[in-house]
């Protein structure tokens, strides 16, 4: 069913939506027992079943995953709520749900968080927030417009250390900050991989369709489900949107970095199914206005994953450390700071020594919840029910996720040898002529007679696109299969 028909199934309840008093939840009209939120989960195998578990005291009330064997365990966990495939269906004929927590991948984020805010409901959505440019500004728009409660599942964006970090930097106690560094150990799955042979049964427990969603259709593979799908390109967004939306959150906050003005990449090989191993990838941020006691001019800033790591600062002690599985650092004129995802055990360091800084601002902290379970999660709850914004809600996340999933575009481009100068407003690369090609990679299927010293050989070609229709694309993805938006 097309999502418009969808929607025009749903007007008798869209018109029912209004704003009503705080006694009942979320907008819908009804109080549920002991004033809990009524939550959905839609793809709950993977992350949704550590999202779920988190809001504590809530009422679960349906459940949908296109592979009910995968999600068994969490159809155990919650006995009573009603189990659908389909999240379509679930938001059609279920009129209790409140908010709806989304852990699919990535490619069919937009399309589920969409029509779930299109009703009304509040939405907790998993990173990458979406799998392209325009879907996270698209999201970004629509959560305004509705009026719903929103959060990424960043959930390192509510630990206290990012704050601290932020702290530290706007406190001007690193100098003036023109370039910064961030990197991961990812992927620890298999990525730029042939495509895999196409001779293997759908399992009787996984609706495959409802899978590939608006991505182009393909035969069935257990290298797509359930997790691996983060490799490849038409689902998933790779390292970078895998860990880009942890370990970069605390520069794109404390820097207030904004869209980037530039980009480019540099990478293992990259083919036309699977993102490439190892990359790098460079953006350039104007400057921004400058803050009470901390100067923000431009600024680069280097993404690494699959093993690169940035040089090592030489005025650094040796027992400095820069942690292999991931962090950041922000090299300041005069100081350095150094930290693991969201500002754990960050450090800094001045004149080749520890250094403690005393910071002038406070941001404040996200509290605990009395009830327990995670804080970004029961926080975001608590916005749901009783007014306020969660701390990565969309006009948040949404402008971050856009400057994350546009380092795929550097990784896929780099054939292009140049960098990419951005048009943020306008969402296009502006210095692309209508003629350019991009070479790539394409890989085919190995076969198993095919030995190991011949594979370079036997199963490498080259497939040229137009690079400016190439770009669009992939800015904003044509969707297949009659999905739309």
């Amino acid at each position: 069913m097309e999502r418009r028909q969808f929607l025009k199934n749903l007007g008798s309840v869209g018109a029912a939506l209004t704003i009503v008093p705080n006694v009942a939840v979320s907008g819908l009209g009804h109080t549920p027992p002991s004033d809990k939120l009524n939550i959905a989960g839609i793809g709950i195998g993977g992350k949704g079943k550590v999202n779920l578990g988190n809001m504590v005291g809530q009422n679960i009330v349906a459940l949908c995953d296109v592979d009910h064997d995968y999600a068994a365990p969490v159809f155990k966990n919650y006995p009573k709520a009603k189990k659908y495939k389909d999240f379509r269906e679930m938001l059609e004929k279920q009129k209790d749900i409140d908010a709806v927590v989304i852990a699919t991948p990535d490619h069919t984020h937009t399309v589920a968080a969409a029509a779930a805010m299109e009703l009304g409901k509040h939405v907790y959505l998993q990173k990458p927030l979406t799998h392209s440019v325009w879907e996270s500004r698209y999201l970004t728009k629509l959560a305004r417009q509705k009026g719903v409660v929103t959060q990424m599942g960043n959930e390192g964006h509510s630990s206290d250390t990012v704050y601290e970090v932020a702290e530290v930097v706007q406190s001007g106690c690193l100098g003036i900050i023109r370039e910064a560094h961030v990197w991961t150990n990812r992927p620890i799955w298999r990525q730029g991989m042939p495509k895999p042979p196409e001779k293997v049964d759908v399992p009787d427990t996984l609706d495959w369709e409802l899978f590939i969603g608006p991505a182009k259709m393909r035969a069935y593979n257990p290298e797509y489900h359930p997790w691996i799908w983060r490799g490849w390109w038409d689902f998933g967004t790779g390292a970078l949107g895998d860990m880009g939306c942890h370990l970069l959150d605390v520069p794109n906050y404390a820097l207030k970095l904004g869209a980037p003005k530039a980009f480019q990449s540099s990478s293992s090989l990259v083919n036309t199914e699977s993102a490439p191993v190892a990359e790098k990838v460079s953006y350039l941020f104007p400057a921004r206005e400058n803050l009470p006691y901390c100067a923000l001019p431009e600024l680069e800033l280097t993404w690494y994953d699959g093993g690169f790591m940035p040089a090592r600062p030489f005025d650094l002690p040796n027992d400095a450390p820069m942690s292999p599985g991931g962090g950041f650092m922000f090299v300041g004129s005069e100081a350095t700071l150094i930290a693991e995802a969201y500002g754990n055990n960050w450090k800094v360091y001045k004149n080749g020594k520890e250094f403690t800084p005393k910071t002038k601002v406070d941001l404040g902290r996200i509290p605990d919840h009395s009830l327990g379970g995670g804080r970004h999660e029961m926080h975001w709850v608590s916005c749901c029910k009783e007014g306020g914004t969660p701390a990565s809600n969309f006009d948040y996340s949404g402008p971050f996720n856009e400057f994350v999933v546009m380092g795929n575009l550097a990784v896929r481009m780099q054939s292009l040898q140049k960098t990419l100068m951005w048009d943020s407003e306008n969402m296009r690369i502006t210095n692309i002529g209508p003629n350019e090609t991009l070479s790539t990679t394409k890989l085919l299927p190995i076969s198993e007679d095919i030995v190991t010293r011949s594979v370079e050989r036997q199963s490498k070609q080259r497939v040229e696109w137009n690079a400016l229709e190439k770009s669009k694309q992939w800015i904003k993805h044509t969707y297949h299969n009659g999905w739309k938006l």
